[in-house]
């Protein structure tokens, strides 16, 4: 298991809770998804992914030009219950405008 700091600090970070929260629903999301959800760039949407995949909360995969990120399978049941806990403080966000989803 990773160190806990790594996981509070992910979760510190406001745009990384807010792409966790489009994430966590377990399916693929591309990265111009999220983009266009959180209203980021691409640079800095690439280090906000970096920062979670480090973490060790997401998985991604190399899709074409796309990079695809989803919630990590192999989290333990006890970090899953404390990023639960964060995203059932947030209020709802936006649905989806990206119409590049996952083949």
């Amino acid at each position: 298991m990773m160190p806990i700091d790594d996981l509070l600090a992910a979760v510190s970070e406001p745009a990384c809770v807010r792409a966790l929260q489009i994430i966590w629903d377990g399916d693929e999301h591309c990265v111009c998804e999220l983009m266009d959800r959180l209203g980021a760039t691409q640079s800095r949407m690439s280090r906000h992914m970096a920062r979670l995949k480090a973490a060790g909360l997401l998985t991604d995969r190399r899709d074409a030009q796309w990079v695809r990120y989803r919630r990590n399978p192999d989290l333990s049941a006890q970090w899953q219950a404390i990023v639960d806990a964060v995203l059932a403080t947030l209020p709802p966000l936006l649905p989806a405008q990206c119409q590049k989803k996952a083949a």
